[in-house]
């Protein structure tokens, strides 16, 4: 039998920034914390508040600022993260942040996979998982769900109110999803996929390419969840 778990000074220094931080922020209660490797730089993006300003990240684009792994910690809530690196604590809320997803192949059996989250400040941070550990995967779920959770109901209403959503370039209303100047209506519109990078449609049985990489495109997953609740099959 072992006794509670001693931290040290500095971290329960660490923790008490921590709990204040998420506290500021009203990110409710704890759910779950992780050790990950991050990467911060300052967003180049252009910030709406409101749904359009959630779902739209406009002019993103990729630091040139060389990529340092810095060990993370990530403190995940019911309402958001807090990412604590270099000294500093970033807070995140599921409700307001863009997630761009991108994966890098080192060889046929191992892809890299990078989560960059814009934080309350508007600016990115770079989370990736530390292969001693294994579990990047479960706090990628669980960011997914956060985020989709927070923002579907949001959207939805949104599209109700006869609004336009952007995903990078693709965009959606309560009767059309497209891409450009091309749409098709929702009956037509069965499922989304992610090939080989790309977002394509099954438009009535046949898979469409809409002209955008995964890479592009701010919460797929939302756009995903979407595109599943709009089409035929789905239940509003």
């Amino acid at each position: 039998m072992t006794g509670p778990t001693r931290h040290t000074r500095n971290e329960e220094l660490l923790l008490a920034r921590i709990s204040a931080a998420a506290g500021r922020w009203h990110l409710g209660k704890r759910r779950a914390t992780y050790a990950g490797a991050a990467h911060t730089a300052h967003a180049k993006a252009l910030w709406n508040r409101g749904i359009r300003g959630l779902l739209t990240f406009v002019g993103y684009g990729r630091t040139s600022a060389p990529k340092v792994r810095d060990d993370a910690r990530l403190d995940l809530y019911v309402h958001g993260m807090t990412v604590a690196v270099q000294g500093r604590i970033h807070v995140v809320r599921y409700d307001t942040t863009s997630v761009f997803r991108t994966g890098t192949a080192h060889d046929s059996a191992r892809v890299d996979t990078v989560y960059t989250l814009t934080d309350v400040d508007g600016e990115r941070v770079e989370l990736r998982g530390l292969p001693e550990y294994g579990d990047a995967a479960a706090w990628r779920s669980e960011i997914q769900r956060g985020v989709i959770r927070a923002q579907l109901p949001q959207a939805l209403a949104a599209l109700d109110q006869g609004e336009r959503l952007h995903f990078g370039g693709i965009w959606l209303t309560g009767e059309k999803v497209g891409y450009g100047e091309v749409g098709v209506r929702w009956p037509q519109v069965r499922h989304l996929r992610i090939r080989q990078g790309a977002i394509e449609l099954d438009v009535d049985g046949t898979w469409q390419g809409l002209g955008s990489e995964v890479s592009e495109i701010p919460n797929v997953f939302v756009l995903r969840a979407l595109v599943e609740r709009l089409g035929p099959d789905g239940v509003r």
